[in-house]
């Protein structure tokens, strides 16, 4: 039986200095890197690493732009739930939830998986979910220039969770406004949608 064979693709230079780093790392705590379990840990942090921050080679208004199509709808487009995968750039420890996404168009809208695309491409990066909630709200009205959009996003960090304060149950929640979400009939209606299970 042939052994198993498993073809990632990693940059092997910077996965090897990253791996090495860990190494230095996972000494550092006391740990000896030659026993069993830990031999192939170094290499495999510095993979995780470089998939967990892959959005620095993506570009968010590329997304969007390849993707625009004339229309003349003009009533709220909601993308609501849109699962989210972060890392805090304080403590390289996750943070993850649920972002919602509202924009008004003006002539324009976009192919809706793209949206959650931009959230990914923000997202896979060392962050602060304040910075990530503007970003996407940035880039959809750079791209779209809509009547307005809106984000919230609702997020656990695991910062707060596994050490620091450790209290488990709290969930932070930001939300960024623009154009026609300034004013609070359209805000309300759009926190309204999200909140209410019409699915």
């Amino acid at each position: 039986m042939s052994a198993y064979l498993k073809i990632d693709q990693y940059d092997t230079v910077q996965t090897a200095e990253i791996a090495k780093d860990f190494e230095d790392i996972i000494s550092n705590l006391g740990e000896d890197t030659q026993r069993e379990g830990l031999q192939k840990t170094p290499e495999r942090a510095a993979k995780a690493f470089q998939f967990l921050t892959q959005g620095y080679s993506a570009d968010p208004l590329q997304i969007l732009q390849s993707a625009l199509f004339t229309e003349s709808h003009k009533q709220m487009v909601v993308i609501k739930d849109i699962e989210v995968y972060s890392m805090c750039e304080h403590h390289l420890l996750p943070f993850f939830g649920k972002v919602h996404v509202a924009y008004i168009p003006n002539g324009k809208i976009v192919g809706l998986s793209k949206i959650p695309r931009v959230v990914e491409a923000f997202a896979r990066r060392l962050q602060v979910q304040e910075r990530l909630t503007d970003q996407i709200r940035d880039c959809i009205e750079t791209a779209l220039a809509p009547l307005g959009v809106a984000v919230v996003m609702e997020c656990q960090h695991m910062c707060m969770q596994m050490r620091g304060i450790q209290k488990q149950n709290s969930v932070t929640t930001t939300s960024s406004f623009n154009g026609a979400f300034e004013k609070d009939k359209t805000r309300k209606e759009f926190i309204s949608l999200i909140a209410n299970k019409l699915h």
